[in-house]
């Protein structure tokens, strides 16, 4: 059995003195215990201390809080029968729905008021109820006023809206139409007024939009007040304004109430028996019970949500019911092994990947459920009150409301992303190729193994694919930055003219788009293309350039270089404008060169301000399939070197793509997908680590 503390303590670190006295009595017997050293008085206090709980019964403190329960619960049954009666003479007044909440709540804590007064110093949940009601009884004598009031001015404008229906209002048209054209008179002499000043240089085009704008806020103006001499305008206006405040100010006002009630319940301790929050361990399996335990019962709605996703979809979808095929959790592991020919391992695969995340979902469900009975239990033992729906709410829409916006995205991103995922990595465990498509089995590290020794036709291939793709990265990425610094330097020179049109040039192949520029350089480049007929009429030899694999990857590295720069050319142009001129100057004071000022001011700020940009145009050539597949399909062939699986230009997104579509090797693919993914995640890591934004905690 725990120990019971002699105070009690609010959500803050107030201390309070418990009214409970039997419980008061058993804590100082509690605290004697701890601090006795002597084994024989010790003995002695725990005797003691098992006398007083075994004569509970009579301790007088318990006597008289049996007595008070007993005419609370007397009193409640009362006042439910004559609350009622109440509602009963209100609803026979015709009384509005609203009215009849707020007078029944005000006929409540005045009964409450004068039954609680007498207990206040016998229990705290007395005192909360009598001050609850106290609160109740200042605030909604108010807030019934302004509803009445509100509610009778509104009832008179409604009444005369109906005998305004037939107002002839023919006069004030007239004197409407004619005041809207001097008005408007007056606006247009103004306005020329302005562009006249405008013209003649004493203001400036900013003032001259400004004081157009002006004058036809005040046109504006003019004409509303003028409406307002409608009757039945301003009888509308006012039907609309009532509404508003009598709904928006009076949810505000009762939001006021409740702020208060919340202020004082966390300051106002609860004393209970209970000295270990057995309940949250005891509902664990069930989200929502501890809730309702702890009588959050609003809580306990939400929670059992959950309790109906664990036990109606999670689990069932593990255990294989609801499958379209697969076993759940089950068919993870066999893969259809042993099953029907229409089987197929690769769905049994994925619905086994959906019901590992459901039940984590499930789990994590039963975490935070635990958690939050656990922490409220714990809190209640010590002294503090449970939050009411009031201030779950509040707290929930200021504290959580980061996490409520992003749940829907991180559900999305489960299904969407990490489902995808996780099915890659599980597939390079596999024998998935030309001969296991519906049925495959889990082999283990096998093709991790194949590819890092260069093991098998697969394997071989691997390592001239990747020293390729390391090359092609390298340079076609390192190039286009190359030309797009460059050129954005020559065109942010001051003594350069024309820089519209040179910036409309240089922004032409990101303009384009990416698909025709590497089409219209595979067609030019073709053995009989445009291009390819100039190259040989000036070297005056027959060169075939998409025939041979060192002018075709030439030709990819340089027209990747080419489309590239113009992104670079934005970014570094932008980054250019920003640079203060004050720099220059004081470098030209110090006698420093053109390339000292580009050398020492002009790269250093240039690449921090992109350097994170930049790192990512690495990580999208590496995977630029676009580029390889569309200007020679990854070609020229050498079967002899690379087998049937790849062509001398192929990098590895491209190989990847044709060992998975075109030859089925969706095992070995996903394992070389695996390899590359960790391979760019690191090369990334390293290019941020060592930027200078994210050392300076800018990134």
């Amino acid at each position: 059995m725990g120990k019971y503390s002699v105070f009690l303590y609010d959500n803050i670190g107030n201390t309070y003195e418990r009214k409970n006295k039997y419980l008061l009595e058993l804590a100082l017997l509690d605290e004697k215990i701890k601090s006795e050293k002597d084994n024989v008085i010790k003995q002695k206090l725990k005797k003691e201390r098992r006398e007083v709980k075994r004569n509970k019964g009579n301790h007088s403190y318990i006597i008289s809080l049996r007595d008070y329960e007993k005419k609370e619960k007397e009193f409640l049954n009362e006042l439910k029968r004559s609350k009622k009666v109440y509602i009963k003479e209100l609803k026979e007044d015709k009384t509005n729905r609203k009215l009849i909440g707020l007078k029944t709540r005000l006929f409540e804590s005045e009964k409450k008021l004068t039954f609680y007064k007498e207990y206040i110093d016998l229990s705290y949940d007395a005192e909360f109820e009598y001050r609850k009601a106290n609160l109740d009884s200042i605030h909604l004598p108010k807030i019934i006023e302004f509803f009445v009031e509100g509610q009778k001015e509104l009832n008179i404008a409604l009444n005369e809206k109906e005998e305004l229906k037939n107002l002839d209002e023919k006069d004030f048209k007239n004197d409407f139409k004619k005041f809207k054209v001097s008005q408007k008179e007056i606006f247009k002499n103004e306005k020329l007024r302005i562009k006249k000043l405008r013209k003649e240089g004493l203001i400036s085009k900013k003032a001259e939009e400004n004081g157009i704008k002006e004058l036809k806020k005040k046109y504006e103006n003019a004409l509303e007040i003028k409406k307002r001499e409608s009757k039945k305008f301003a009888n509308k206006e006012f039907i609309k304004t009532k509404k508003y405040e009598l709904k928006k100010d009076l949810k505000t006002m009762t939001k006021v109430l409740e702020a208060d009630i919340s202020d004082f319940r966390r300051k106002t301790p609860v004393e209970i028996e209970k000295t270990i929050p057995y309940y949250s361990y005891l509902t664990i399996l069930i989200p929502g019970l501890g809730q309702g335990l702890n009588k959050q019962y609003m809580k306990m709605f939400l929670f059992f949500i959950a309790t109906l996703f664990i036990y109606l979809v999670a689990i069932p979808y593990a255990l294989g019911y609801g499958n379209y095929q697969g076993q759940g959790i089950a068919g993870l592991i066999n893969l259809a092994e042993g099953g029907l020919r229409i089987h197929k391992s690769i769905i049994f695969l994925i619905e086994g990947i959906v019901a590992v995340f459901l039940s984590i979902i499930a789990v994590v469900m039963l975490i935070i459920s635990f958690i939050d009975a656990h922490k409220v239990e714990k809190n209640v033992i010590k002294g503090i009150r449970p939050s009411n729906w009031f201030e779950t709410r509040m707290t929930i829409s200021e504290d959580g409301f980061p996490y409520v916006v992003s749940l829907p995205a991180l559900l999305i991103i489960v299904f969407i992303v990490l489902v995808p995922i996780m099915t890659t990595f599980l597939l390079s465990f596999t024998n998935m190729d030309p001969q296991h498509q519906s049925k495959f089995t889990w082999i283990g590290i096998t093709n991790y193994k194949m590819i890092i020794m260069g093991e098998g036709l697969a394997g071989r291939v691997f390592w001239l694919i990747l020293g390729w793709t390391v090359i092609w990265t390298l340079a076609a990425t390192t190039l286009a930055i190359l030309i797009g610094f460059v050129l954005a330097l020559l065109v942010n020179n001051e003594r350069i003219k024309g820089k519209k049109f040179f910036r409309t040039i240089y922004l032409l192949p990101w303009a384009v788009p990416a698909f025709i520029t590497i089409m219209f350089f595979s067609i030019m480049l073709a053995p009989r293309g445009v291009l390819t007929e100039i190259i040989n009429n000036i070297v005056g030899m027959k060169i075939e350039i998409k025939n041979d694999p060192t002018l075709t990857r030439i030709a990819l590295i340089l027209m990747q270089g080419w489309l590239g720069s113009s992104y670079i050319f934005i970014l570094t142009t932008g980054v250019l404008q920003a640079i203060p001129g004050d720099l220059y100057e004081a470098a030209d004071m110090d006698g420093a060169t053109a390339w000292d000022k580009i050398r020492r001011i002009t790269v250093p700020l240039v690449l921090f301000q992109t350097a994170p940009l930049l790192v990512t145009q690495y990580t999208f050539n590496f995977n630029n399939f676009s580029a390889i597949f569309l200007f020679n399909g990854g070609g020229p062939f050498d079967p002899i070197k690379y087998g049937n699986l790849a062509g001398s230009s192929d990098i590895l997104i491209s190989y990847i793509y044709k060992l998975t579509m075109d030859n089925q090797y969706q095992a070995i693919g996903a394992a070389i997908t695996m390899f590359i993914s960790l391979g760019l995640m690191l090369f990334t890591f390293i290019g941020f680590k060592n930027s200078k934004q994210f050392k300076e905690g800018r990134l």
